[in-house]
């Protein structure tokens, strides 16, 4: 009997430690699970969003690259404050559009509008640019004028540091440029706004008041025309601004009706008188040497200009409307500036 509990007891030792075994074994792959588990939790993270960006149009930044001639430094910032579209312009380079195929200039201008946006008008720099189709840059010279400078000029554009460049677009910018043989050039002005700073005022000024140049030896200029004359007569109190026609207006009279306007102090009288004279003689002159200069260019000028100059285009392009950008649709106008006149059509 002692012998059978030696080894009922022993069997059941055996029994109780396989039990223990077996949990013990149970516990460490409930372990392995439950960590398996809490791993895959760990590692399957929400993966983000990708974000898909639209491809830049070829013609995009085109409007940028032309150098808004005229505009003043401290408003080239707020053009820029809108994401202006010119799917336009873009468009007019692409078959069947006006511009494709044809060797074009473009030079950008700017003009301040009241316009809507956001519920309420307000005054807008909106940027235009201006597409010249012509075999040959319409001129290489810019004019400086305004109201407040006595006399307009007429400079090389390097000397404002402007010049024609080829305009590259985007799929065309790994590749030579001189490989191109661009038909699409643009008004680039090189002069570095960090340089300003140290540029004297009347230098700063007069890129302000420019504007691209153009003659049309084909067509008489309105200057040759004209018989008026700008005045700005210089005085102690404040300068004396008006215009003298020499065939419409008597130059006593004239003085007469300024002196009692209180425009003019009656002790200038005379000196005002000779300003005029002065003024007319040499808006003659120049009327003069204006015509002759045009029948000098006229009889030197190949059958093949003279066709280029028949020929040449003027196209002017606002931006189209987007939600994003005031609407210009009712502000657009034919005029370009007193040298080019009207564009042949807007855009």
């Amino acid at each position: 009997m002692r012998k059978g509990g030696k080894r009922k007891s022993t069997s059941q030792k055996q029994e109780t430690e396989v039990k223990a075994s077996s949990s013990s074994q149970e516990n460490q792959m409930e372990n392995h699970k439950l960590a398996s588990q809490a791993k895959r939790a760990k590692t399957s993270k929400p993966q983000p969003q990708l974000e898909y960006f639209e491809d830049k149009r070829n013609l995009e930044d085109l409007w940028k690259a032309a150098f808004p001639v005229g505009t003043e430094w401290d408003q080239l910032d707020s053009v820029y404050q809108f994401n202006w579209n010119f799917l336009n312009l873009e468009e007019a380079f692409e078959e069947g559009g006006r511009l494709y195929g044809k060797k074009v200039y473009l030079f950008g201008c700017t003009e301040p509008q009241l316009v809507p946006y956001k519920g309420e008008n307000k005054v807008i720099c909106i940027p235009v640019v201006v597409a010249v189709v012509s075999p040959f840059p319409p001129s290489d010279k810019i004019g400086i004028n305004s109201v407040q400078r006595e006399a307009e000029e007429i400079v090389p554009m390097k000397q404002m540091k402007m010049d024609w460049v080829p305009y590259i677009p985007l799929e065309n910018r790994d590749s030579q440029v001189d490989r191109l043989q661009s038909q699409m050039f643009i008004l680039s002005c090189t002069q570095r706004r960090v340089a300003l700073k140290q540029m004297k005022i009347d230098r700063l000024k007069k890129y302000e008041y420019c504007l691209p140049y153009f003659y049309q030896p084909l067509k008489e200029d309105e200057l040759e025309q004209s018989t008026e004359v700008q005045i700005i007569f210089p005085a102690a109190q404040k300068p004396v601004f008006c215009e003298f026609d020499w065939e419409l207006d008597e130059l006593d009279e004239f003085t007469d009706q300024l002196i009692e306007a209180d425009e003019l102090d009656k002790d200038k009288k005379d000196a005002f008188k000779e300003f005029v004279k002065e003024r007319v003689r040499e808006a003659k002159k120049a009327n003069r040497q204006a015509r002759e200069a045009r029948k000098k260019a006229l009889g030197e000028m190949s059958e093949e200009t003279k066709a280029a100059f028949v020929n040449m285009r003027f196209y002017k392009f606002y931006p189209v409307p987007t939600p994003d950008t005031p609407d210009v649709s009712n502000v657009k106008a034919p005029f370009i500036n007193r040298y080019y006149g009207k564009a042949h059509e807007v855009l």
